[in-house]
């Protein structure tokens, strides 16, 4: 299965209002292991980024001005995507910018069209009700690193949220393939790629009150059955 990470970064709240996607990240992950392939663009919005967005992401009006627009490169944008499943958090507010950029071109599909969505909030919601659940509080709680995490950005935010995402719906076995990722390699329009980020992929061992705990249900698991299944293997 085909699931791609992906966060937007915009020009404040609200693109019924006219905000504007200012940067897309995106990271790929098939049969839930991530195989280094990404998509990443910072994006001119021809609009000033508002005072309050800035401090949130920390990307400036002047530094997006010779940034591709979104028609520049929707087309690798939507390729990449196509057929895989979105895993956002909250993903209304991420759909609805894109759509409101494909609306704008006149494009005659929405995303929804291209590839399914799962939103991690709601997945959040359901597995801790009436807890906070914002991606920094679900790194606490899944014991994913995030400490690079200064301001937000729609690639390391994408990053992050896979390692949640993989880490709230099965914990470390199907984390990581044979290979391990040290280098992050962003897929930029065209096909291009060039090194970004140093990616070092957390291995989270199990403690001795885990490790007793398994060592206790084996044996039950043993005793109920009465077969050792774990000797034959």
């Amino acid at each position: 299965m085909r699931q791609i990470a992906f966060d937007t970064e915009t020009t404040g709240i609200g693109a019924e209002i006219g905000h504007r996607v200012i940067e897309i990240g995106c990271i790929e992950l098939i049969d839930r292991k991530l195989t280094g392939q990404h998509f990443h663009t910072y994006l001119n919005p021809e609009r000033e980024v508002d005072a309050g967005a800035f401090k949130v992401h920390g990307i400036s009006s002047g530094f997006l001005q010779d940034k591709p627009r979104f028609a520049d490169i929707v087309e690798d944008f939507l390729h990449f995507i196509e057929g895989a499943q979105l895993i956002i958090h909250n993903a209304p507010f991420d759909i609805g910018f894109i759509n409101a950029e494909l609306k704008r071109l006149q494009w005659s599909k929405k995303i929804d069209e291209y590839c399914s969505v799962l939103d991690t909030l709601v997945l959040a919601r359901e597995h801790h009700p009436g807890q906070r659940n914002n991606l920094d509080a679900l790194c606490k709680r899944y014991h994913v690193e995030n400490s690079n995490r200064k301001l937000h950005g729609a690639l390391l935010d994408a990053e992050i949220l896979a390692f949640v995402y993989l880490n709230m719906t099965g914990g470390q076995a199907n984390l990581f393939g044979e290979d391990e990722l040290s280098e992050t390699k962003v897929v930029l329009q065209k096909g291009g790629s060039y090194p970004l980020l140093e990616s070092q992929s957390p291995v989270y061992f199990a403690d001795p009150t885990e490790l007793a705990a398994h060592e206790e249900f084996v044996r039950y698991l043993i005793d109920k059955s009465g077969k050792d299944y774990w000797s034959e293997k």
